[in-house]
């Protein structure tokens, strides 16, 4: 008789149509498995757990004008969505480069493209920051073209553990890296209320920040933890509470989300490195080469513009974007997350 011990635990059951925590979404989580699950995940507006919708993708492929034998630049991986759709492009004979700062997703996206026939011939996978381009460029030679898709992927907000999401309790992180900076938590036990407020206004145009700088740095000098997603939300609900009741849940909803970017925006430097990364990034890429540019809020874009407008003006690029493309009206009805997307291009 078999050892009861010895037996493997069984997989936790599929609660229903609608699971609820990460780990119970399996079908979601393998989609290869469960082809038909996830497409009914995604017909009915919402993005599978464990994976990531690439936005504005026909568009990209206009603007990048892509033929077999090109050389270029896939600036922020990702789940490879817009890697694949590139690959099946520029081969046979292309070569795509690409950088991602995430050390646990990055592995996942190289095999998955892989999977597809895209192997070592052809992607040359990078764990760095797209910031050290100038680096990336002196081994690939000038790029024919380059995209970034500045936007947080869907496998990092989804995941508890990473502290990225508002809907479930996890470590107050926020790192694209985990393995490198410090995490939220470690961020606000070093500001003073001075410090926190410019963050929250500078990061996200948070109309709240003072209160909610006072209000964290006294919640912390009291000797109080501040550790999970769940802790930083329930302040943040308490340092609200003067409101109305009518207005209350719409603008803490507002709040944390507004709260949360400004800090992964501080603890991952990111309009630090989007600076740095627009510098070199003309220097990276030959003569006509094409430039495809993503972004999600309101600060990246700004960076994205001024840069693009006054290398246009130095004669740097010869040509660039005069007006931002948004995504088409059926995407955002079947992918919500494409609301906020903003593309611009130029050309060198």
């Amino acid at each position: 008789m078999e050892n009861e011990e010895s037996k493997p635990p069984r997989r936790v059951r599929y609660k229903g149509t609608h699971p609820k925590t990460f780990k119970e979404k399996y079908k979601e989580l393998q989609p290869q498995k469960y082809a038909e699950d996830v497409k009914k995940v995604m017909e009915k507006g919402n993005t599978p757990a464990g994976m990531h919708r690439s936005i504005c993708v026909n568009e990209i492929i206009e603007i990048l004008q892509l033929k077999p034998g090109m050389i270029g630049l896939d600036a922020t991986l990702g789940y490879g969505g817009h890697s694949l759709e590139i690959l099946k492009k520029i081969t046979p004979g292309g070569k795509l480069f690409a950088t991602d700062v995430d050390p646990l997703e990055m592995p996942k996206t190289v095999e998955r493209l892989k999977s597809f026939g895209f192997g070592e011939d052809v992607l040359f996978p990078r764990n760095c920051n797209f910031s050290q381009i100038d680096t990336i460029a002196q081994e690939a030679g000038l790029f024919q073209f380059v995209l970034a898709d500045l936007g947080v992927s869907s496998m990092q907000i989804d995941n508890p553990e990473r502290g990225f999401s508002l809907k479930v309790d996890g470590p107050l992180d926020l790192r694209l890296n985990p393995k490198s900076g410090i995490p939220a938590s470690e961020l606000l036990s070093q500001l003073r209320p001075d410090e926190l407020e410019e963050i929250l206004v500078a990061n996200s145009d948070e109309p709240y920040a003072k209160y909610l700088s006072e209000d964290i740095f006294a919640y912390l000098q009291a000797g109080k933890k501040l550790e999970t997603t769940f802790q930083l939300k329930e302040l943040i609900k308490e340092t609200l509470s003067f409101l109305p009741e009518q207005e209350l849940l719409e603008k803490f909803k507002k709040t944390c989300q507004r709260c949360f970017q400004a800090l992964r925006i501080e603890v991952n430097n990111e309009f630090g490195v989007l600076e740095e990364f627009l510098e070199k990034l003309p220097d990276a890429v030959g003569e006509g080469g094409r430039i495809a540019i993503l972004s999600f809020h309101s600060g990246e874009d700004r960076r994205v513009k001024k840069i693009f407008k006054a290398m246009n003006r130095a004669g740097i690029y010869s040509e660039i974007s005069e007006d931002i493309i948004r995504p088409s009206f059926e995407e955002i009805s079947s992918n919500p997350r494409a609301r906020s997307a903003k593309l611009r291009w130029a050309v060198k």
